[in-house]
């Protein structure tokens, strides 16, 4: 896992300001007013930072943006960037400002005089979220290594203590981003389930099941998927029991589609080079249990993947095709790249069997419809039951990822019947991302309380996020997360 940034918390020193390497950054309030901090860099530069805070300029910086005073005089560090932000500033905020910092960082060393900013910790996890590089590949990493930060506060126990299980947090979204961004020939099936087996290491308990196991169980639609590579199919399941010893699980499902053709249904060349994160919801949901599990949240929760490759060859699943899921419910396969929801069906059907748990999130990188519905600044959220959707929209807002509800209803559904078995597996161009959802709400039992994540937009994107640069987000961890503090963690 690529490391995250080392963040450490240390009392307020202002003789130890101007020694510092790399780059100093101070926080200055929007109408200019000056801390211990920043008046020891005003006299050591000589009055540059108060001539910056009383000029026009500083009236047109929004909180949250910073200037930067490049080889300030009387200070060693190459640069002084000047954050403003708010005295009273929010959780969302305070993180954007630390994103705003790493950005400017470039990957040199960081001291913050943090005395006047009421949330220290969540600067901080702003600048470990944004702080990432994926170099595994790269022949000369050391290039590329993050310089580390160092944050002066007033009461830096109390600091790095809120910090701690956001730092946990943190380590979650970026193995997210670093299996969403490894490419195919390295993170194979089987490669994929070793990582999540090295899991066992925070306390998860992991099971791996081939496909000698999944036949048996027949899970016809899940392994459908997978007849056409020489990959082998696996169904790996996280479990972490944090809880009470009878309390139902929190299950979240992941599609793990270590890459995507289409299958016989060949996607266009152009772009099929990006369907190595078309394991986004797996790697969201592994994110998310190394969090879980990470801070020891008191909570169960179990996460399972479905992890296959979709490949044309002889042995391909065929469009026309018929093939049974291990709810027993006949699909007709009109289109071979429709394939996450055939998944996804066997997967879900697996948890409640096994787990009979008390909600299901499930997520996916869908379908394409998704982001023409909502961009890249959304995932779209489809639920049977509004006490567990609210929550975790309240938990999404909260976390400052993005997410919008949409509708389920009889007339979309209607659009899954065959001629010839119980079902399509797709309805056609309209409402797509819709009639999925119908899809994958067929394999959910009647009073299990059930989202759908449709993550197709967010989940790697060519350009920055709010909480990390283009590539991988590891959208949904941070939510996912929240979601199990604030409705199944218990004290």
């Amino acid at each position: 896992m690529t490391t995250p940034v080392r963040v450490t918390f240390e009392d307020t020193d202002i003789e130890k300001i101007a020694e510092a390497d790399g780059r100093v950054a101070v926080i200055v309030t929007p109408d200019g007013k000056l801390d211990t901090a920043a008046r020891r860099v005003n006299r050591l530069t000589k009055g540059a930072l108060k001539r910056l805070t009383d000029s026009d300029t500083w009236g047109k910086v929004k909180s949250g943006e910073l200037r930067t005073l490049a080889w300030p005089v009387g200070m060693k560090a190459e640069a002084l960037d000047v954050l403003c932000l708010d005295r009273g500033a929010k959780q969302a905020e305070t993180r954007r400002a630390g994103v705003a910092l790493a950005r400017a960082k470039s990957g040199k060393e960081l001291l913050v005089l943090a005395g006047s900013v009421r949330r220290p910790a969540d600067l901080a996890l702003g600048m470990a979220l944004r702080c990432y590089r994926f170099t595994e590949h790269k022949t000369d990493k050391g290039r590329d290594v993050e310089g580390a930060v160092r944050v002066m506060t007033a009461k830096p126990d109390e600091a790095e203590a809120a910090f701690a299980p956001l730092a946990a947090v943190a380590e979650g979204v970026i193995y997210a981003r670093d299996l969403i961004t490894e490419p195919a020939n390295h993170l194979t099936t089987t490669e994929f389930a070793n990582r999540i087996k090295d899991m066992e290491k925070l306390g998860l308990k992991v099971t791996v099941l081939e496909e000698e196991a999944m036949c048996k169980l027949r899970m016809g639609a899940l392994l459908s998927v997978g007849h056409g590579s020489a990959s082998p199919s696996k169904l790996a399941i996280m479990e972490w029991r944090g809880g009470a010893d009878t309390a139902a699980p929190l299950a979240l499902v992941g599609k793990g589609v270590v890459f995507d053709t289409g299958g016989i249904s060949l996607k266009p060349a152009a772009g099929m080079e990006d369907m190595t994160m078309d394991m986004g919801g797996a790697g969201v949901v592994c994110g998310a249990m190394h969090a879980i599990a990470k801070r020891k949240a008191k909570a169960n929760v179990v996460g399972l993947v479905g992890l296959v490759e979709n490949m044309p060859s002889d042995r391909a699943t065929r469009p026309g095709d018929v093939i049974t899921s291990m709810k027993g419910d006949t699909i007709e396969v009109i289109n071979t790249d429709a394939e996450g929801r055939l998944v996804l069906a066997d997967v879900l059907w697996y948890a409640q069997e096994t787990f009979k748990p008390a909600g299901i999130v499930d997520l996916a990188t869908l379908t394409g419809a998704m982001i023409i519905a909502l961009g890249h600044e959304k995932a779209g959220v489809f639920s049977n039951d509004d006490t567990l959707c609210n929550a975790f929209l309240k938990a999404a807002e909260a976390e400052d990822e993005a997410a919008w509800r949409m509708p389920l209803a009889q007339a979309y559904d209607d659009m899954l019947k065959s001629d010839i078995a119980d079902m399509k597996n797709i309805g056609g161009r309209p409402a797509g991302s819709i009639t999925a959802a119908q899809f994958i709400q067929r394999f959910v039992k009647d009073g299990v309380p059930w989202i759908h994540l449709d993550i197709a937009g967010v989940t790697s994107v060519k350009s920055e996020t709010r909480y990390a640069p283009k590539g991988a987000s590891g959208w949904g961890v941070m939510a996912l997360n929240r979601l199990v503090a604030d409705m199944f963690e218990k004290d």
